[in-house]
């Protein structure tokens, strides 16, 4: 029988972010085809047994992104993105992460399954210009594509516009035992979707970009690439997408109507693999998918495109047969039975620009607004009441946890959703329910990842209590230590700093 092929990308159209009215549509920079730059994976400063330490630095460098004057850029160990972090299941990590920026930041591991709030890195685990911090943590979750990005609040969005962003991956045993693509930077590809404004000298200006509902910018930059190929030297190639952009959806499809196989979600692999000709990402996620390049010559080009705009060019060589097929079957979720003695918990996302919030609230660094038990599963039902101008889309993410979808709207879930997330989009006037399952304990945030919007509020906290220790507490920052902070380092007064996320705070008569 053969297998469906999805032509759709799901979600609400009328809410596409392209219908709003400070959307910038991507345009060809006048630049060469470069290409495609591949992140080098971090190498360990030492392994011992089945603990590896790494040493990751955030640092400022310049990037040539188009010609003529470098781009003044951020990133881990690299002048922008970073180098590929790797981890493997079951084993402990210790990271040294190291500040040789000129401002506050934080180390946040998106997607790792590891304790709040201090090893996750968010806003309470901040890194001051000049010094370190020392974390370790076990790796307990399957193969996956995770990222690490800065998370200082409310300064996130310009950190990672500045360029702190870059691709962490999970390797388990069952994942080396499937007939996937497994040759980092040869068939198996990080893809890390951007897109970025140039002004004079090709530098960044991102205060002149601003937009509460997200900055979007006109070029595309593709792991720190403009206009990039990349010469194909096999049959199958392993994408691991992730939409690394503050604001921006990108509607992904290949030229001449190519069909492909979407086999990962955020955090797992989907149960089953499935074909698709088109596929839209919304911010922070991430998609694994395979694409066969059978029936192509040597010279043959393959573009991946966003709506009609190009983003990657797939130049075909001279390649052998992949072989064995790609499996029917990838992995089983085993995920736990919601506790019947827990209610469903409510979440809902509200607002536009200045006026977002989590629940009637904005975020508070020192306030926590729900608690829950570890290692006990809990339905929540996240809603997006948006409904100024018909609406968009709020990528609801959370920290510290690998959730399963449950439905929308008392559906099910969309074909490329049954594996293990930790994002997902949520329409205009949707309800999405999922099962929350924490293994670890802490502290973590819970938002909209338009970055901009949890920088202005978007964003709730809730503490996760291991039975075991059922009265530990957890120091909170405030907002006003790191804004301070940023201040300082700006050689600035409080009243002449200016965060993007405070704004949205002031315009609606609200304190940090």
């Amino acid at each position: 029988m053969n297998e469906p092929v999805f032509d759709s990308y799901f979600y609400d159209e009328q809410a596409f972010n392209l219908h709003d009215a400070a959307y910038k549509p991507l345009k060809q920079a006048q630049a060469p085809a470069t290409p495609l730059n591949i992140p080098p994976l971090l190498t360990p400063d030492k392994v011992d047994g089945d603990d590896v330490y790494y040493t990751v630095t955030a640092q400022a460098g310049a990037t040539q992104l188009l010609p003529g004057e470098k781009t003044k850029t951020w990133g881990f160990n690299a002048s922008m993105l970073g180098q590929t972090v790797v981890f493997e299941r079951g084993k402990t990590y210790h990271m040294h992460l190291v500040n040789h920026l000129p401002e506050v930041t934080t180390f946040h591991w998106h997607g790792l399954e590891i304790p709040g709030p201090i090893e996750d890195g968010g806003c309470h685990a901040p890194v001051y210009p000049g010094e370190a911090r020392d974390v370790t943590f076990k790796i307990i979750q399957p193969a996956a594509t995770a990222w690490l990005h800065a998370h200082p609040c409310p300064e996130t969005a310009y950190q990672v516009w500045q360029g702190l962003a870059t691709m962490a991956i999970i390797h388990d045993q069952e994942e080396a035992s499937l007939p996937l693509p497994h040759t980092y930077g040869v068939d198996d590809l990080p893809l890390i979707l951007q897109d970025r404004n140039f002004h004079a000298g090709n530098q960044f200006d991102y205060r002149a970009d601003y937009d509460p509902d997200g900055v979007q910018g006109d070029t595309a930059v593709i792991n720190a690439t403009v206009n990039p190929y990349f010469d194909v030297t096999t049959q199958r190639l392993r994408l691991r997408i992730l939409n690394g952009s503050n604001r921006r959806e990108y509607r992904l499809h290949f030229s001449d109507d190519l069909t492909f196989t979407q086999i990962g979600s955020d955090l797992s692999f989907l149960p089953h693999p499935v074909k698709l000709k088109k596929l839209m990402t919304t911010c922070a996620e991430r998609q694994e998918i395979v694409v066969d390049f059978t029936g192509y010559q040597p010279g043959d080009t393959v573009t991946l495109y966003s709506d009609d705009s190009p983003l990657v060019e797939f130049r075909i060589h001279e390649f052998t047969p992949a072989g064995e097929e790609l499996p029917t079957t990838l992995t089983k979720i085993d995920y736990p039975t919601p506790d019947p003695s827990l209610p469903v918990k409510q979440v809902v996302m509200s607002g536009m620009d200045e006026t977002v919030m989590i629940d009637g609230k904005k975020f508070q660094m020192d306030r926590i607004d729900y608690t829950m038990p570890m290692g006990k599963c809990q339905l929540w039902d996240i809603t997006n009441t948006n409904d100024m101008n018909g609406g968009m889309i709020h990528p609801f993410h959370m920290h510290g946890c690998a959730f399963e979808i449950v439905s929308r709207n008392g559906q099910e879930p969309y074909p490329f959703e049954h594996g293990l997330n930790d994002t997902v989009a949520v329409n205009p006037g949707e309800h999405v329910i999922i099962k929350v399952y924490f293994q670890v304990p802490g502290v973590f945030m819970y938002h909209c990842h338009i970055i901009e919007h949890e920088d202005g509020g978007m964003m709730a906290q809730l503490k996760v209590v291991d039975p075991a220790a059922p009265d530990r507490e957890y120091h909170l920052l405030n907002h006003m230590t790191l804004m301070e902070a940023f201040a300082k380092e700006r050689g600035v007064t409080m009243d002449e700093l200016w965060l993007g996320g405070m704004d949205s705070y002031k315009k609606m008569g609200m304190h940090m």
